[in-house]
């Protein structure tokens, strides 16, 4: 398993300088230094002064990708290509691009700590109500509850999270005054103001993952062991939370494991929508700015995140399935 993971994290690492290439190039195809500076410096008369101050101050005064007045591995090492790349393998994000120049490392500690708030619960109560639910079908299947069930699980998933947002706050904060209908606070406030958000957030995406998890169990309750425990005289729930739910946890992991990445980055919906000031939001605004390092350094944060999810749901592999072998 060792030499499994060891190889799976120098894939991982040609993934990140890829990533990070190709981000960097489209990003400079779509924008140039200049064009930056002038976004971000603002008014209609800016000077070239202006405009090479600004550069020189975040480190775009260098060639972007080949540096052909320099001889030897310089033309390369002398780009700021080269200096953003080694930056961020050392995990060292600089500044922000933006005229308030934020350091990004201290924003994303302090807003990642607001993001978990939000996605850990989110997660967990995702997790048990799909699973709890999809079980709760597959024991009435070929009912009319189970009829029923299917049918909201479509609705729910044909219907935009857009739509949950906004009949969401006009219901609960504008209506019945129950919860704010944006913004946050520290401490144990922050329930009221993230409340709304996971209740709806965890319904906007429950009809997708309970018909996954319904078609999952369905498969299983057909096999030879299921009908073997029947017959051993274990009642109906025995069979589907001791040995379906059991032997369908590969894909629950598959499933559950590809969200990690959002727990920590946080949602860029809901975040945005309510006030929120979380990684998700950091990322909107980047976008909405045009802010290079920030979108940079988000990036490769999820794709570090997104590698080491896939690892460990194959560590996690081998847990719950002893038959499973890392080779």
């Amino acid at each position: 398993m060792l030499g499994y993971t060891v190889r799976r994290l120098a894939y991982g690492l040609l993934i990140l300088l890829g990533v990070n290439l190709l981000t960097f190039f489209l990003f400079f195809t779509v924008n140039t230094p200049d064009d930056m500076a002038r976004l971000n410096i603002g008014g209609k008369r800016i000077t070239q002064e202006q405009i090479d101050k600004w550069k020189n101050e975040r480190g775009y005064d260098r060639p972007l990708y080949f540096n052909a007045q320099a001889e030897g591995s310089d033309q390369l090492t002398r780009t700021v290509l080269w200096e953003r790349s080694i930056s961020l393998l050392r995990l060292d994000f600089g500044r922000s691009d933006s005229a308030r120049s934020t350091d990004i490392g201290h924003e994303v500690a302090t807003r990642m700590g607001v993001s978990l708030r939000l996605a850990l619960p989110l997660f967990l109560l995702q997790l048990i109500v799909s699973v709890v639910f999809s079980l709760g079908l597959v024991f009435f299947r070929h009912s009319r509850i189970d009829f029923w069930g299917v049918v909201l699980c479509v609705l729910m998933l044909s219907i935009s999270s857009l739509f949950y947002i906004i009949v969401g706050q006009f219901m609960f904060s504008r209506v019945l005054r129950l919860v704010p209908i944006s913004g946050f606070a520290p401490g144990l406030d922050a329930v009221r103001f993230l409340a709304l958000p996971i209740l709806l957030s965890l319904f906007s995406r429950l009809g997708g993952e309970a018909r996954l998890y319904r078609a999952m169990f369905l498969e299983e309750i057909g096999r030879d062991y299921v009908r073997t425990a029947r017959a051993k005289g274990l009642s109906e729930p025995q069979v589907l939370f001791k040995h379906v739910l059991r032997n369908a946890l590969i894909p629950i992991i598959t499933s559950a494991g590809a969200y990690l990445p959002y727990v920590f980055l946080g949602s860029l919906v809901f975040e945005s929508f309510f006030g929120i000031p979380g990684l998700g939001a950091f990322v909107i605004e980047a976008i909405s700015g045009q802010d290079f390092a920030i979108v940079r350094t988000m990036v490769f944060l999820g794709s570090v995140l997104y590698i080491a999810s896939n690892v460990l749901i194959d560590i996690a592999y081998t847990w719950v399935d002893p038959r499973v072998r890392l080779n």
